[in-house]
């Protein structure tokens, strides 16, 4: 029997996407089928935003077409005719056809501000009812006091407990944060226990429209300056109707200025404020009227290689422009990752996730997702914070990593580098070094909270300097050697780990795997019992997760070191809610084939089952026997790990690099490592051509191994 939530709200400007999409997120890691379903949309499903941003995140198993029951025009109609139950039999039927290809679907109610005042709260209460999902209902607390948002509350859970049907749980969103613990306090006390009550803090940002939001509901039309970078917040607005120097005075960062087409000074000074250290950056102009500068100012601006901002012009006056500009409303869209990073920190730092899936009562897929491991790696990071050094700071991605991480308060996080170099890059992200001074914040990104250190000009580099030269004088090091050494920030990164000022360290999107593991190597070293340092990729299929070691450090183990490996991985696996299923790979499975490399496969197994006789392991095997149990079952029927592997220790570098990226590619899977094991703290190595998600992912991962060191 699949499982269903509505999710509705009375309400205007409730954030109920913001919830939809919090709700989404958790839900996504437990069920395989998951289904998303809008009972009243404003327009066709191919045209549908909150449906492009599900669709774009999750793998929801749904067509467009399926997950609209009908739209607000069919709605109205019908309402005016007063055909209520063809509306109710319609939204129904679509929405049975879309729960039979489901798990799990969640459906989302319509904005009652789009539609006609006929159609009530009554009627949203009783789709709820036929369509016989219980409901968690979103209130709007902008604007309220602790009495109305508590009145607005009441109005809601009476409506429900009237129509009988059943209130799972309500969100109060957009809450003044100054109010927020004692207005959660009064709905606690007031509901008791019977609802399961979260409160979400108004978050101004998230209400912000983007330039391109702008552009797009004022139907603007492009002038000059560039047409991308469009995806920054607008935190306000400016009619420029006073002269250069006073409006200059009234500028602030993040600003759309409004001004007429003919008001060349205003132009000017607004790209000279640009240029200046002494004043804030607008985000963009808006050049209203229909009016087109002079040719010589077109001529100046054609001139302009690296224009600083977008330039647009609008038909209507300034006095309509600018009251058009400031009713627009910030919304999610795929392409704006900030925003819902953003969105979905405020949330899970807010609601008590686990209480609503226990009320939800999904029942737990066997399905292990990319996405699904993602979630269940920032979840499992996040409930003990640790602290990640980056070294890499002068890496675009790894501020672009640093900023989601921020976002989603995933960890603490410190950067090596120049502090204002590296902030001015960040909010500038995307540019040439050319336009970091012209153009000072593309992106926005502010990474606030962001610790900052300096290799170069720190006193804890004098401090690293002397420790390096205690552990490495009987090698011959001296101590100015270990000064310049600590210049590195692989080093000065490792060292802070070694020292016990951060939990670990990721680093190698611009360095060698030898350079970034290296330190590590020399002065965090390895426990007693652990033989060699090894690796291993976390292989990221559709539906399920296998490990693969070692892909990126050792070149030819020898079996004392094959066993090493194995048994390594086997705690890494554990680490990560993965069975340890242990297929020790060679050409030849079982005793089908002989040669020196077999044999040592096969004397590694044995150490391996006598160092850990509990082990499920088994080898030589081949891949094709060790992954399909149909394989399996004509050359090992007997073995207890053929067919069922989820750990692959390759018998040398060459074959386990070649294959993981062989199998990347043809499969689409996505690879998270390689992942160290074996050291007293935990470093991490990138690859060079490693995205933003893999830095999140890697730094997730470091944080978990961190927690796992000291449990």
């Amino acid at each position: 029997m699949p499982e269903s939530l509505y999710i509705s709200s009375f309400e205007p400007n409730s954030g109920k996407l913001m919830v939809t999409l919090g709700v989404m997120e958790a839900l996504s890691r437990r069920v395989e089928r998951l289904g998303f379903f809008r009972s009243i949309a404003p327009t066709a499903a191919d045209e549908d935003d909150h449906i492009e941003l599900l669709s774009s995140r999750f793998s929801i198993c749904l067509q467009p077409e399926q997950m609209v029951g009908v739209t607000h025009e069919q709605a109205k109609t019908w309402i005016a005719a007063g055909e209520e139950n063809r509306l109710f039999r319609e939204i129904v039927a679509k929405f049975n056809e879309a729960e039979e290809a489901c798990d799990f679907l969640l459906c989302e109610g319509p904005d009652i501000a789009q539609l006609p005042e006929a159609f009530d709260s009554t009627l949203l209460v009783c789709i709820s009812r036929e369509l016989g999902c219980p409901t968690l209902y979103v209130s709007s607390g902008y604007g309220a006091t602790v009495p109305e948002l508590l009145e607005n509350v009441k109005v809601a859970e009476k409506s429900f407990r009237r129509l009988q049907t059943p209130l799972l749980a309500i969100i109060v969103n957009r809450v003044d944060p100054d109010i927020l613990e004692v207005a959660g306090e009064v709905l606690q006390k007031t509901f008791g226990g019977d609802i399961a009550i979260d409160l979400l803090p108004q978050v101004e940002s998230l209400g912000n429209p983007t330039v391109a939001e702008i552009v797009q509901d004022l139907h603007a039309e492009w002038f000059s300056g560039p047409r991308d970078g469009l995806h920054r917040d607008v935190a306000g607005f400016k009619v420029a109707a006073m002269g250069p120097a006073n409006f200059l005075d009234y500028l602030k960062k993040d600003d759309l200025i409004i001004t007429p087409g003919d008001r060349s000074d205003i132009i000017f000074t607004t790209l000279a404020a640009i240029a200046s250290k002494n004043y804030p950056s607008p985000v963009g102009l808006l050049l209203s009227g229909n009016i087109t500068p002079d040719p010589s100012v077109l001529k100046l601006l054609d001139g302009l290689d690296d224009l600083a901002i977008p330039i647009y012009r609008v038909a209507g006056d300034t006095y309509r422009t600018a009251m058009q500009a400031t009713a627009v409303r910030g919304r999610l869209h795929p392409e704006n990752e900030c925003k819902i990073a953003r969105a979905l920190g405020v949330f899970e730092n807010s609601v008590d996730v686990v209480a609503l899936e226990e009320k939800i009562r999904v029942n737990p897929s066997t399905i292990l997702s990319p996405l699904m491991f993602e979630y269940s790696l920032f979840q499992r990071a996040r409930r003990d914070r640790k602290h990640i050094v980056l070294p890499e700071g002068g890496d675009d991605r790894i501020l672009q990593a640093a900023e989601l991480l921020r976002l989603r308060d995933v960890v603490a996080l410190t950067i090596l580098g120049e502090e204002k170099k590296l902030r001015a890059r960040a909010s500038s992200l995307g540019l040439t070094e050319k336009k970091l001074r012209a153009r000072a914040s593309s992106l926005g990104l502010t990474l606030a909270g962001v610790n900052f250190i300096d290799p170069q000009t720190s006193m804890l580099r004098h401090e690293f300097a002397d420790t390096l030269f205690q552990l490495r004088k009987h090698k011959g090091l001296t101590m100015d050697n270990a000064l310049d050494v600590m210049a590195d920030v692989s080093y000065f990164g490792t060292m802070m780990v070694h020292q016990n000022m951060v939990d670990g360290m990721v680093s190698g999107a611009s360095h060698t795997t030898a350079h970034t593991i290296r330190p590590a190597f020399q002065f965090i070293r390895t426990p007693p019992d652990v033989l060699v340092v090894s690796s291993v990729f976390l292989m990221c299929f559709h539906t399920r997760v296998l490990v693969y070691g070692d892909c990126a450090v050792n070149p030819n183990p020898n079996p004392e070191q094959l066993a090493e490996i194995a048994i390594s991985s086997v705690k890494t696996a554990q680490m990560f809610g993965i069975e340890p299923i242990v297929a020790m790979l060679s050409y030849a499975s079982g005793t089908s084939g002989a040669g020196a490399d077999v044999e040592q496969v096969r004397q590694a197994v044995g150490i391996a089952k006598k160092r850990r006789p509990d082990l499920r392991i088994d080898g030589p095997i081949q891949y094709d026997a060790a992954i399909d149990a149909t394989v399996a079952s004509k050359k090992m029927p007997d073995s207890e790990v053929a067919g069922k592997a989820t750990i692959f220790i390759f018998p040398d570098l060459n074959t386990g690099n070649n294959t993981y990226k062989a199998v990347q590619r043809a499969s689409g899977a996505v690879a998270i490592g390689p992942i160290l094991q074996g050291l007293n703290k935990p470093v991490n190595d990138l690859s060079r051509g490693c995205l933003v998600a893999d830095i999140v992912n890697t730094v997730a991962i470091t944080a978990i191994q961190a927690q796992n060191r000291e449990g």
